[in-house]
C-alpha cells in the first residue's frame, strides 16, 4: 500500500500540518524539520497526490500552454521561456499543440479546464475568440501568446508583425530588389496577415515595386518547398527577385527548392528573407536573414502577465506587452551584393 501523508508525518514525528507545510509552504517550517520529513518521504516512497489536492484548492500547480506549432523551434523557446519562469513559482507547463486546427485547439482548452490549470497561455489557431470567451468566463485565466487582440480584453504578449513585416520588405528594397514575394498563409492567422500587411505598406512607398502573394497551406518547411518549386517552374524572367517567408520554416522549404531543383542562386537570383530567427537561420546552406522576435522573452513574460491575473491584479500596468522585431541581416539577403 502506497505511504500516506499521516504516515510521513509519523515517521517524521511531527503533524500531518507540518508535513503539508514542507510540502506546499516550506519557508514556514524550520529547515531542521524539513530534513526529518524529506528524509521520512524518501525512506517511505511517498508521493503526493496532487489531483486530491488540486480538487480541495480548486487549482493545481499547472499552466495550460497551447501552441500553433510544437515543430517549429520559434514555439520551444516560447515554452522554453515559460517553464523558466513558471519553475521561479513552483509551477509547470503543460504544452498543447493545436497543429493550427481550432478543432485540436477547442479540444486542448476542455483538457486544461479540466485539469483545473492556474491558466492557459495560447496562441489562437484563429480570430475566432469565443471559445477563450467561454474559457475566461470559467475564472480561469487567459493570456494571448504571439497574438493581439486589443478589443477582447484579453491580456497578450506578442511582436508588432506589421512592423516586422515592414523591415523585411524594406531590407529587400533597400538592396534593389524589386520584384517581391510574400510567402505565407493560411490568412486565418493574424500573424500571417499583419506581415504581409507590413510588407506591402513598404512596396507601397516605392513606385516601382510590386509585391506577389504565394498563399501556403500551412506554416511548414513541406510547405516552403512548394511554394519555391512553383517559383522554380517559371520562366526566369517571371520569377520575383526577392522573397520574404512568413516564417523560417517556409524560407527553409524556399531555399531547398531552389537548391535541388533549379540552379537558382541566393541571394545573387533571389533575395529570401525569413521570420522568427530560429537557432538554425544562421545554419543552412545559405545563412537565412530575418526578423528576430524574442521568442523565451514572450514566454516569460505571458506566465508574469498570467499570475499576476490569477492574484487578481487589473489595476495599472502592461496587459499588453508588446515587443519590436529586430532585424537581421545574413548572407541570403546581402551575400556579396551588399545594399545599394
Amino acid at each position: 500500500m502506497a505511504a500516506s501523508i499521516r504516515d510521513v508525518a509519523v515517521a517524521a514525528g511531527v503533524s500531518v500540518g507540518t508535513v503539508s507545510n514542507v510540502l506546499n509552504r516550506p519557508e514556514r517550517v524550520a529547515p531542521a524539520t524539513i530534513k526529518r520529513v524529506q528524509s521520512a518521504i524518501t525512506s517511505l516512497g511517498f508521493v503526493r497526490n496532487d489531483a486530491a489536492r488540486q480538487l480541495r484548492a480548486g487549482r493545481s500547480r499547472s499552466i495550460g500552454l497551447i501552441v500553433l506549432d510544437a515543430g517549429n523551434p520559434f514555439f520551444t523557446e516560447v515554452a522554453r521561456g515559460a517553464e523558466d519562469r513558471a519553475e521561479h513559482d513552483n509551477l509547470v507547463v503543460l504544452i498543447g499543440n493545436s497543429d493550427e486546427s481550432g478543432a485540436r485547439e477547442a479540444n486542448y482548452v476542455e483538457l486544461f479546464l479540466e485539469q483545473r490549470v492556474n491558466g492557459v497561455l495560447i496562441t489562437p489557431a484563429s480570430d475566432n475568440l469565443e471559445p477563450l470567451e467561454r474559457l475566461r468566463a470559467t475564472g480561469t485565466a487567459v493570456v494571448l501568446v504571439d497574438h493581439e487582440a486589443a478589443d477582447s480584453g484579453f491580456a497578450s504578449v506578442a511582436v508588432d508583425d506589421i512592423e516586422g513585416g515592414y523591415l523585411a520588405a524594406s531590407h529587400l528594397l533597400e538592396t534593389g530588389r524589386r520584384k517581391l514575394a510574400f510567402v505565407g498563409g493560411p490568412n486565418t492567422i493574424a500573424q500571417v496577415r499583419n506581415r504581409l500587411a507590413g510588407a506591402q505598406r513598404a512596396v507601397d512607398e516605392i513606385a516601382d515595386a510590386t509585391l506577389e502573394i504565394i498563399t501556403t497551406p500551412a506554416l511548414t518547411v513541406m510547405a516552403g518547398r512548394e511554394a519555391g518549386e512553383h517559383i522554380v517552374a517559371r520562366a526566369a524572367a517571371d520569377r520575383p527577385d526577392a522573397v520574404f517567408a512568413a516564417n523560417d520554416l517556409l524560407a527553409v522549404g524556399v531555399l531547398q527548392a531552389f537548391s535541388l531543383f533549379n540552379n537558382i542562386r541566393v541571394p545573387e537570383d533571389i533575395a529570401l528573407i525569413g521570420y522568427d530567427d530560429i537557432d538554425f537561420a544562421a545554419a543552412t546552406v545559405v545563412p537565412l536573414s530575418s526578423i528576430r522576435q524574442p521568442a523565451a522573452e514572450i514566454g516569460r513574460t505571458a506566465v508574469d502577465l498570467l499570475l499576476r491575473i490569477v492574484d487578481g491584479d487589473t489595476g495599472p500596468g502592461p496587459h499588453q506587452v508588446r515587443f519590436r522585431p529586430e532585424l537581421i541581416v545574413r548572407a541570403s539577403t546581402v551575400g556579396d551584393r551588399g545594399a545599394q
